[in-house]
């Protein structure tokens, strides 16, 4: 593992400091996580370990910085303006799920001034306080890495079952959900595993949106500064060609799909 798990570390970072968020940066004017325009928080400390991850300088539960919950909401609601009716505010990571007992007073203040929520997740957890949170979320983004247990073990270092019972437990809820999947050639773009993911899913009434996010290295340059052993560095992007015949795949189970 090129980070080392920090499972003890987990309700420490939820509970403590509770007037106080970690975030590892802030977006304004965010386009691509959730409808128009959106403020979008990237917390700090996630658990899984995904072999292509963009962002592995916020895995460290210990790193980023605090920010008061007051001092976001001000910023949300000064960019207000901006959102219109479609856009808001967007909480994503690392995994915020982390840091859920924080994020629900902070979603109960941008309900009250009128803005809303989009929460992006691996679907880390699911406990009361999650339940909570998802409660007071607008839109879900949930990130289902992999269909196929094993091989979601083998990219994330973690097994899938947590994810895909946060995915029915949004269902049963009846609030809105967008899944995401980000497609690397020789690891998540197998076709019999894509018409697997399709029939798990092709019945959830609250999927409004399937995005696909094909595997790019933009993020290469951050492992190097780490110095982390990055496996997928000669990993290439998918094709045109293959990402339209693997989103036809998706197009078969779902009306709305899109392409990132």
């Amino acid at each position: 593992m090129y980070f080392p798990e920090q499972s003890q570390h987990d309700e420490a970072l939820n509970n403590a400091d509770i007037d106080l968020l970690r975030i590892h940066s802030l977006e304004t004017f965010g386009t691509h996580d959730g409808p128009g325009i959106r403020m979008v928080i990237f917390v700090q400390g996630c658990q899984f370990r995904c072999l292509y991850c963009q962002n592995p300088d916020t895995l460290d539960v210990h790193g980023g910085s605090f920010i008061p919950i007051d001092e976001l909401v001000q910023k949300a609601i000064n960019q207000k303006l901006f959102f219109a009716e479609t856009g808001g505010v967007t909480v994503s990571g690392g995994e915020p799920l982390l840091q859920r007992a924080k994020l629900i007073p902070f979603f109960e203040k941008l309900h009250l001034n009128g803005i809303s929520t989009c929460l992006d997740s691996n679907g880390r957890v699911l406990d009361e306080q999650t339940k909570e949170l998802l409660d007071k979320t607008d839109i879900l983004l949930l990130d289902v890495k992999h269909i196929n247990n094993d091989w979601h073990k083998k990219l994330t270092g973690l097994k899938n079952k947590t994810t895909l019972k946060v995915a029915k437990y949004r269902e049963q809820t009846g609030k809105a959900m967008w899944l995401r999947y980000v497609l690397v050639p020789g690891w998540t773009d197998q076709e019999e595993y894509l018409h697997e993911w399709g029939q798990y899913f092709t019945d959830f009434k609250t999927v409004e949106r399937v995005e696909i996010i094909p595997f790019h290295q933009m993020g290469k340059h951050k492992w190097d500064l780490l110095n982390f052993e990055y496996a997928f560095a000669d990993v290439t992007s998918p094709t045109e060609e293959i990402i339209q015949k693997k989103t036809a795949i998706f197009q078969q189970y779902f009306k709305n799909v899109v392409v990132k």
